[in-house]
């Protein structure tokens, strides 16, 4: 059951539900179509972005908690972290459609790994550097991968943990690909910090 629970609410569609609620608009409709943060900035602007990614990284964090507190296996708890991440990126509840996974993903394996929060300060220089968040999700997601891989090579990190951030980074970066292309191509479209959504 917590394995379809954590699906589930990792499908729970944050994004699209509140540009709904607030602004009578579908997000898949609007900008990139992802339902996640960005896209969200874009369309609506920074305060109902920040309400995405906090409710976005909720629903990643809270079934990996609670699989915690049920005192299950590391296996279990990563399979938990995994499926948040499936559940927001192939939602059930539209049409299988989804965001990229960067936000739950964070959610899910600070949930796991509390130490994986400073990785936000990688993410944040490169955003901030680059303007390209696109860039700075891929490889931030691929750091921790890597990171929480040697953790588990030196047993300070139990191998299913570590097994789960890489696939969760694989499935970012995978979503991430045809950013990457246009990042490649020199296409890319850099976030602008100043956009503001009009009702």
């Amino acid at each position: 059951m917590v394995l379809v629970f954590a699906y589930l609410a990792g499908a729970i569609p944050v994004g699209v539900i509140l540009g709904k609620l607030f602004y009578g608009t579908d997000l898949r409709t609007i900008g990139s179509g992802s339902t996640g943060t960005t896209n969200a900035l874009r369309a609506y602007g920074p305060k109902i972005s920040v309400m995405v990614l906090l409710f976005d990284m909720l629903k990643g964090a809270i079934p990996v908690l609670i699989a915690h507190a049920l005192d299950r296996g590391p296996w279990l708890v990563g399979a938990v972290a995994v499926l948040t991440v499936v559940g927001h990126c192939w939602s059930p509840f539209i049409e299988f459609d989804g965001g990229k996974g960067v936000a739950t993903g964070a959610g899910a394996l600070i949930a796991l790994q509390p130490w994986v929060a400073f990785a936000v300060f990688l993410m944040v220089a490169i955003v901030l550097l680059t303007h390209y968040v696109s860039l700075g999700s891929i490889v931030t997601a691929v750091a921790i991968g890597i990171a929480l891989s040697i953790a588990a090579l030196s047993d300070r990190v139990a191998d299913p943990i570590a097994i789960a951030a890489v696939v969760i980074a694989a499935i970012i970066v995978w979503r991430h690909r045809g950013n990457i292309d246009r990042l490649i191509h020199g296409s890319e479209r850099r976030i602008s910090f100043r956009n503001r959504a009009t009702a």
